[in-house]
């Protein structure tokens, strides 16, 4: 007998340690998540390229786990070369493996898309070179970015999720129509829901988008406690 409803698999940089904790979090039980490591210990522009180019070798090899579906998830390596870039990313996993393939990057404009916000604020873990890159993909896939603020490190995953909704707020507008937090190895998932309540407008985050995008993709539309509106509305 089949024990999973489906197999995730999942593409990280490899000092990642947020996203297969969170993805597997929300996945519960019959969901299995599988990882793929890329060699990766610094946030340069040069070393963010250069995993792009490891993505389908990366995908070959967790297509022998038969998963269901690949999401390459580094966010900032996806906000470097535009949104074309990531949707040929996809495609292109497709191409290699018969799998769907997503990107963090690519599921986050899907989600805020999915959502109606075309005005956002944003909270990330980056430095402000990436920040300002962050700016020009979204603002370069429709959206318009009233404010960007992000923790300026490197040591992503040490940020504690307190941090991280304080940051949030720091960034919030009354105008913004949701709240968008970038980096796929930065704790988010416990603060989603409070944010939203608080705020009264949707939180996207890398995790959450990646894991909405995934299941979509397989056609799972059911919701996932914890992981906010984007779930439940979309």
């Amino acid at each position: 007998m089949n024990i999973w409803r489906h197999k995730l698999g999942l593409i990280v940089p490899s000092w990642n340690t947020v996203m297969e904790y969170e993805t597997q979090r929300m996945a519960g039980g019959g969901i299995s998540v599988h990882t793929q490591r890329i060699a990766h210990t610094a946030d340069t522009e040069e070393n963010l390229m250069w995993m792009g180019t490891q993505v389908p070798e990366a995908a070959r090899l967790l297509a022998h786990a038969k998963v269901n579906v690949i999401c390459y998830g580094c966010t900032a390596g996806g906000f470097l070369k535009g949104p074309q870039y990531d949707r040929d990313m996809n495609a292109g996993i497709r191409a290699l493996t018969g799998i769907p393939g997503t990107t963090s990057a690519s599921a986050i404009t899907d989600a805020l898309n999915a959502m109606g916000a075309q005005r956002i604020a944003v909270a990330t873990a980056y430095e402000p070179w990436l920040n300002e890159r962050t700016r020009q993909y979204l603002e370069a896939a429709g959206f318009s970015v009233l404010a960007i603020e992000g923790f300026g490190t490197q040591a992503h995953a040490a940020v504690t999720p307190e941090r991280v909704a304080a940051l949030a707020k720091q960034v919030n507008r009354a105008e913004a129509q949701a709240i968008f937090i970038g980096c796929s190895n930065l704790r988010t998932l416990d603060v989603i829901e409070a944010l939203e309540q608080e705020l009264g407008k949707p939180v996207i985050t890398s995790n959450q988008a990646s894991m909405w995008s995934m299941l979509r993709l397989t056609g799972n539309r059911d919701a996932v406690a914890g992981a906010g509106r984007l779930f439940r509305e979309a």
